[in-house]
């Protein structure tokens, strides 16, 4: 395994996909969330067909069509279609915070859904991560930001797209999920312009090209958490994720002039902090029992 390799390509790919986001956000304020989507998802999507193309591959793989891919699909497009629609209203640094709940609530969902055993600690922890969330987001105080509840929704969908990857066939080519992956944010494009009250708009010339550089660093970052994930350890690779975090804030300081207030940060550090130790503990539980395996091996030998 390459660590350091896997650990520059995933931030490569927390850097894209920031970039991507303040995109989405700018252009937002023109253009209609549901059409972002759909010119975004149709460029990416065209990427990874051209690349499943070269690598020999055929969209038509009868096991990428079974109900648990498409259903995969279909999470993908409801956490794009609420992550977006969060992002043209909220801060991006609250979006960001919130989002990094993910990781708390897979482990809930392989706990509750896929039967793995979850100890008082990792459940207290994801408790207490939540508590971080409510911090961000503030129900029934001053500061409630209603919207922020969308990026609960997109965490919800992210956290049932991974545990459904867990179980798909591992035959299906990832450049065959990832264009299933953006035709399914064509699909959410769709949805949300027939409910959105706004029509179509024609993008001008720089609305193109930031549509564009929205496609092209989401399909760098779509590539390099990918590829990260291959080369490298997963116990090495995991903590970077919450760079996103650290980006998205100071992108949201440079282009949109965000500030995030004290409860942000504090309920931000109690989500990193809940999220890091449910990953350490999960990665001790693993070597421990691996180091059984090998025990049980040896006396059975």
């Amino acid at each position: 395994m390459d660590n350091v390799k896997g650990i520059v390509l995933l931030l490569l790919a927390m850097v894209g996909f920031t970039i991507e986001d303040l995109f989405i956000k700018q252009l937002s304020g023109t253009i209609p969330v549901g059409q972002i989507l759909i010119l975004i998802g149709f460029g990416a999507g065209f990427v990874f067909l051209a690349v499943l193309w070269l690598q020999g591959h055929s969209v038509f793989v009868p096991a990428a069509w079974r109900p648990l891919p498409v259903l995969r699909a279909l999470a993908e497009g409801g956490a794009a279609m609420s992550f977006a629609t969060a992002l043209a209203l909220v801060d991006i640094s609250v979006v960001a915070a919130v989002f990094q709940a993910t990781p708390l609530a897979i482990t809930m969902g392989a706990a509750l859904f896929l039967g793995e055993q979850v100890g008082w600690r990792r459940w207290t922890a994801i408790f207490v991560g939540f508590v971080g969330v409510l911090m961000i987001i503030r129900p029934g105080l001053s500061g409630f930001e209603p919207n922020a509840l969308l990026v609960l929704i997109s965490v919800l969908c992210v956290a049932v797209r991974d545990l459904i990857t867990r179980r798909m066939n591992a035959s299906i080519p990832s450049s065959l999920v990832s264009v299933q992956a953006y035709w399914a944010v064509v699909v959410a494009g769709g949805v949300l312009l027939v409910i959105s009250p706004t029509g179509v708009v024609a993008p001008t010339g720089f609305e193109w090209a930031m549509l564009a550089c929205g496609a092209v660093f989401g399909v760098i970052a779509y590539y390099g958490i990918v590829t990260a994930t291959r080369v490298a350890d997963a116990a090495a690779i995991t903590p970077f994720r919450y760079a996103r975090l650290v980006f998205a804030m100071v992108g949201g300081a440079i282009v949109f002039a965000e500030r995030p207030d004290q409860m942000t940060l504090a309920g931000s550090a109690l989500i990193i902090a809940t999220g890091l130790y449910t990953f350490v503990r999960e990665r001790r539980l693993a070597q421990v029992a691996r180091q059984a395996a090998r025990q049980l091996g040896d006396i059975v030998t």
